[in-house]
């Protein structure tokens, strides 16, 4: 059936509303941490004193040997901590079908634990490392652009929902799947070495139909954790996203 202009654009409008509210809240982020170490002498004195002979080469080595040692356990310690919260973040979200069935207490939840891993990002400059790269499964969102918990549950994205990032290429995309299988593709601008803006081009419904943006699918996201299988990123919205990672070799279509 052929479509006039105007109905044309009507129903291009009313299959891109949804898109156009997720578009100002993109699912992508990044954020920093790292850690020095600095020592000092053990022991200092400014005479020289017979009386501390005692602190042979032997008993030198050995308060080196527990110093180092001290430090690897607080590394082993941090690591096993990441860990820790980790496993607790993702059996907080298992149950909460990707945010749509979470009440304010299991958000409460999710945000307090996302906070701490926050707290121990190690990545610097997430926009320059090879672990944003790939594809990444949507497990939880506080987004109601995403959820839309307002509509029948047929209605919404039921499927598995992905976004594509490419560091090298600043390019991402998002992808549905059932029941609507749309996507949609964007350039990324940085901003500062963590928050992004993000600037969609190409709307796709069904995956199949290319649709350009016009021009009001735009957001901010900043990365606040990023390891090599989970990512956590803040919108300007102030809404959370939760991902993992599911193919790092994945590339977005330029």
């Amino acid at each position: 059936m052929a479509l006039t202009s105007s109905s044309s654009s009507s129903a291009i409008t009313a299959l891109l509303k949804p898109h156009l509210q997720l578009s100002n809240e993109p699912i992508i982020s990044f954020s920093p941490s790292f850690f020095t170490l600095s020592s000092k002498p053990l022991l200092s004195s400014s005479k020289p004193n017979v009386k501390i002979n005692f602190f042979s080469s032997q008993t030198a080595v050995s308060l080196k040997w527990r110093t180092e040692a001290s430090i690897f356990s607080g590394l082993f310690t941090k690591s096993k901590d990441i860990k820790t919260l980790k496993d607790e973040l993702f059996d907080a979200i298992a149950p909460l079908d990707r945010g749509a069935e979470a009440a304010p207490e299991d958000q409460q939840r999710v945000d307090q634990i996302a906070l701490e891993l926050e707290a121990l990002n190690e990545i610097k400059e997430p926009l320059k490392s090879n672990l944003l790269n790939g594809k990444w499964e949507l497990l939880y969102t506080t987004s109601q652009s995403l959820l839309q918990t307002k509509r029948p549950k047929l209605l919404r994205p039921n499927g598995k929902i992905y976004q594509a990032i490419n560091v090298d290429t600043l390019r991402a995309q998002n992808m549905e799947t059932w029941p609507f299988f749309n996507q949609a593709t964007a350039n990324l601008v940085p901003i500062n070495a963590r928050r992004i803006a993000v600037k969609f081009d190409y709307f796709r419904i069904a995956g199949l139909i290319p649709i350009k943006s016009p021009g009001s699918g735009r957001g901010q996201l900043e990365i606040t954790y990023l390891d090599e299988e989970l990512r956590i990123s803040r919108g300007n919205r102030e809404n959370l996203f939760i991902l993992k990672m599911v193919d790092p070799s994945y590339r977005v279509p330029l």
